[in-house]
């Protein structure tokens, strides 16, 4: 997962991903959280919210500031400084949990309803119709009539 944050002109704005976080900073985020486990972290971000989002960028804002203090540590106007986006990765994750429901149950109408869902929560957008594709559900793709269903 991508997190961004824009501080604002003149200074550019800065990427982080969750990847490339340690095990000591993702335990160090949990904690900072009130024990919230990490995959509901995830979940947490990539609802946008503001604890969560703070946390990830807190911890790595500690790998030059080791003494920064989570509790004193804010980002005003975090609505429209921070924001999580998730990348082609975790996109064929959805999809192919989808894929797999929605072939149990012979329909791709599930898989269609969290389309404009996973399209906001992209980093890129043309992910979403790469992994369609990729899993052969490329007829789901808007504005595709090139394709045969």
């Amino acid at each position: 997962m991508i997190i961004t944050y824009t501080p604002g002109e003149p200074l550019p704005e800065e990427r982080y991903y969750t990847d490339d976080l340690s095990a000591k900073e993702a335990a160090a985020i949990e904690e900072a959280t009130g024990g919230t486990a990490w995959r509901r972290i995830e979940d947490l971000l990539r609802a946008q919210d503001p604890t969560a989002l703070r946390a990830v960028l807190w911890a790595f804002r500690r790998r030059a500031q080791p003494a920064l203090d989570f509790d004193e540590f804010d980002v005003p106007g975090w609505k429209r400084r921070l924001s999580a986006a998730i990348e082609r990765a975790e996109i064929d994750d959805v999809l192919n949990t989808l894929v797999t429901e929605a072939l149990a149950n012979s329909e791709d109408a599930s898989i269609d309803s969290m389309l404009p869902h996973l399209r906001r929560l992209a980093h890129d957008q043309a992910d979403v119709d790469a992994a369609l594709d990729a899993l052969g559900k490329g007829h789901l793709v808007a504005g595709r009539e090139d394709f045969a269903a």
